[in-house]
């Protein structure tokens, strides 16, 4: 492998499944203003909206996910699309 070419800030991150609220630690160079303490060790948090703890393909059901009212503000910009 070559030398000098990987970076510098890969730490342990938080991440965090903002439906299922579940958290778990993966190494990562995200960068992020958020923290989250665990085990009376701070981390950085990256909030994520769909994981493997929240997808219908490993839950085996579906879920309605909403993330931020993207489906009212699809809705609400083109409720009078087609109408003369």
């Amino acid at each position: 492998m070559k030398k000098g070419i990987h970076p510098k800030n890969y730490r342990l991150v938080a991440f965090k499944d903002m439906s299922s609220e579940e958290i778990f630690l993966c190494r990562s160079t995200a960068e992020t203003k958020d923290q989250i303490e665990i085990d009376n060790v701070k981390y950085p948090l990256i909030k994520i909206e769909i994981s493997s703890s929240s997808h219908p393909f490993y839950i085996g059901k579906m879920r309605f996910v909403d993330s931020a009212g993207r489906v009212d503000k699809f809705l609400t910009k083109y409720k009078n699309y087609g109408k003369i």
